[in-house]
């Protein structure tokens, strides 16, 4: 078994090269939009598990500056027989940092998306992106909620960049967590669809592509993650736990159980010979009293009280963490690493759990 240092290692000695047999998507030319922390971290992600020529464009005038002092983050560690810098990567044009959104989408083959969650920014950036992309581009967004429909309703309805549009939404940091919905739009082709999963199962990064079946906000990841998001800080606010409590209480028991099998999975075995349905009956009436207790606080109430919700998590997590910089993001992505390949031993290439 490879540990993942060894994996990333092996990555970083094709880091340069667009024509390496060991990697693939060589015919692939990746357009990335938005360099913010999901679209640095897909910077990673195609850069290390891909032999595609890679452009980017943001609009921040320091683009080449923060993509050399945040990229390195990112990228596998570097060993004593292979190296790599940002520079070596655009001297050999593996990676094109562009100053205008036209020249980096009209060679692209892949153009995707990671911009400020607003829907007239989406909107006005797609517009300005399909004027100028091949016509047969594959047309991708990382948006955190935002359906594709929307995206493109701008458009006439018969337009065909709506059959090429499909959401890639990742789990941050995209780079190391396994899981892309994929969220196709009612006119989304089913071409998209299986080209986008082909693409992420060919990588060797163990990603794991999966189709929805149907639009929804915030698709299916994080609408658990901020349902529970929103209970922590209901719970937060009525004095129940501290911030620092509830990351303790979840590290020590939903994170380590969820890590081996979801929630469906793991409360089925709370029902004994009877699985789901007898664990329904034994505790539903708890979960529905849990149901109705909880708390139904929104982004409404601003940030000015200093008795409210908002103002009470945000100063309780900044004491708690202080500001996380470059060594908690490196000590993040250490044990997220560790976490994911404890599930890739556990688990065999057809999803199926291994005898241990």
């Amino acid at each position: 078994m490879s540990t993942p240092t060894d994996q990333d290692q092996t990555s970083t000695t094709n880091l340069t090269s667009s024509t390496s047999g060991d990697l693939p998507h060589s015919n692939e030319h990746i357009c990335l939009i938005g360099l913010g922390a999901i679209g640095i971290s897909f910077l990673a992600l195609h850069l290390t598990y891909t032999s595609a020529h890679v452009s980017v464009y943001d609009p921040r005038p320091d683009l080449e500056e923060h993509i050399q002092s945040v990229l390195p983050l990112y990228l596998p560690a570097p060993s004593a027989s292979s190296s790599v810098s940002i520079a070596g990567l655009i001297s050999s044009k593996r990676l094109v940092i562009h100053s205008s959104l036209q020249s980096a989408v009209q060679a692209a083959t892949i153009i995707q998306e990671q911009g400020p969650e607003n829907l007239s920014f989406k909107q006005s950036t797609w517009s300005q992106i399909i004027s100028h992309a091949s016509p047969t581009a594959h047309l991708w967004s990382s948006t955190s909620g935002i359906p594709a429909s929307q995206q493109l309703a701008h458009l006439p309805t018969d337009h065909p960049a709506r059959g090429r549009l499909l959401i890639v939404h990742p789990f941050n940091p995209p780079h190391i967590m396994p899981l892309l919905e994929l969220v196709p739009s009612p006119s989304t082709s089913l071409s998209e669809l299986t080209f986008a999963q082909s693409y992420f199962s060919a990588l060797s990064s163990g990603h794991r592509p999966i189709p929805i079946h149907k639009e929804s906000a915030g698709f299916v990841a994080n609408r658990l993650s901020f349902i529970l998001f929103r209970e922590a800080c209901h719970l937060v606010n009525q004095g129940v736990a501290s911030v620092e409590e509830i990351d303790e209480i979840v590290r020590a028991s939903l994170g380590p159980r969820w890590a081996v099998g979801g929630p469906f999975k793991m409360y089925g075995f709370g029902g004994g010979k009877r699985g789901m349905e007898g664990f329904l009956d034994n505790i539903g009436e708890a979960i529905d009293g849990v149901w109705k207790d909880a708390g139904t606080i929104t982004m409404d109430l601003g940030r000015d009280d200093p008795e409210g919700w908002q103002r009470k998590v945000i100063d309780q997590t900044d004491r708690a963490y202080g500001v996380l910089g470059p060594e908690e993001i490196k000590q993040r992505d250490k044990g997220l690493r560790a976490v994911v390949q404890v599930q890739q031993d556990l688990t065999g290439k057809d999803g199926e759990h291994r005898e241990l």
